[in-house]
């Protein structure tokens, strides 16, 4: 899964500093960025932002602790034994001939130092999000026009592949950007208009599409709650991101937990 965080950490996380609204665990990450979000996890009381080009440790408060450049294009993340993994694209991504080049880059999530570099070249249209469960990793990526299905490919611990998964979501605009497992299903965040949630089981059969906007990131936390990312650009002066607190919804996939109007519609099952 994509937290290892303690419950002393989700505490402090609605303890109301500047940076975190209590009220709705608003958490806006400090910064501006060249390139806009791909991707959150949590672990040892920090949240990591994945930039595209800039990776970065936050406090729980949002508040600056180490950024680092990275190879564009950095996509989404997750955490697993205090090593933050990243879905990487450094050829086209989306390509119908798979003209991808695709890899999983490993850093240590205490300094963010680069520790170990895998290939996944089997992620045919480029590499773009990734989650664990179950001792496997799970890579998501591009899906070109005309294609009415996703595909999730499995990795042992040590990135040996194991399996193409076919997702039998109908088509998503550039497949699916962001991946997490908790509650029993997997979380799939896309892009499009309207945004997309895809939900399936833990065996990757579908259980919903929804229209609820987690396609810049998505982790659970331990208390079954979940953070989702969003973010925003402004031309020539960057990027931004920030985090909200979201919780299961039977009819909507996820509703945020301040009791807000959202951005989620019911999906068709």
């Amino acid at each position: 899964m994509k937290h290892t965080i303690t419950v002393t950490a989700l505490a402090m996380m609605f303890a109301g500093s500047t940076f975190v609204r209590a009220d709705s665990g608003h958490i806006q990450c400090e910064g501006v960025y060249p390139h806009h979000l791909q991707g959150i996890c949590v672990g040892g009381n920090a949240i990591f932002w994945s930039f595209t080009t800039v990776l970065v440790k936050t406090g729980m408060d949002g508040k600056l602790l180490k950024k680092v450049p990275v190879a564009n294009h950095h996509g989404d993340l997750c955490l697993h034994n205090d090593q933050l993994y990243v879905a990487v694209n450094l050829g086209k991504f989306n390509d119908p001939e798979g003209n991808a080049d695709s890899w999983v880059y490993v850093y240590d999530a205490r300094d963010l130092s680069l520790v170990a570099r895998h290939e996944v070249q089997e992620v045919f249209h480029g590499a773009g999000g990734i989650g664990f469960r179950g001792g496997r990793f799970y890579v998501v990526g591009g899906l070109p026009e005309g294609i009415e299905v996703n595909y999730v490919y499995e990795y042992d611990g040590e990135f040996r592949f194991v399996k193409r998964h076919v997702v039998t979501s109908g088509h998503t605009r550039l497949g699916i950007q962001t991946a997490a497992f908790g509650d029993g299903r997997w979380f799939f965040g896309c892009y499009g208009d309207p945004k997309i949630l895809l939900v399936t089981d833990a065996g990757l059969r579908m259980q919903g599409r929804y229209e609820f906007d987690c396609s810049l990131g998505i982790v659970q936390l331990p208390d079954g709650s979940f953070l989702v990312a969003s973010g925003h650009c402004d031309r020539g002066n960057g990027c931004t991101g920030s985090v909200r607190r979201a919780v299961r919804d039977d009819q909507s996939g996820l509703r945020f937990s301040d009791g807000s109007e959202s951005n989620a519609k019911a999906g068709v099952k």
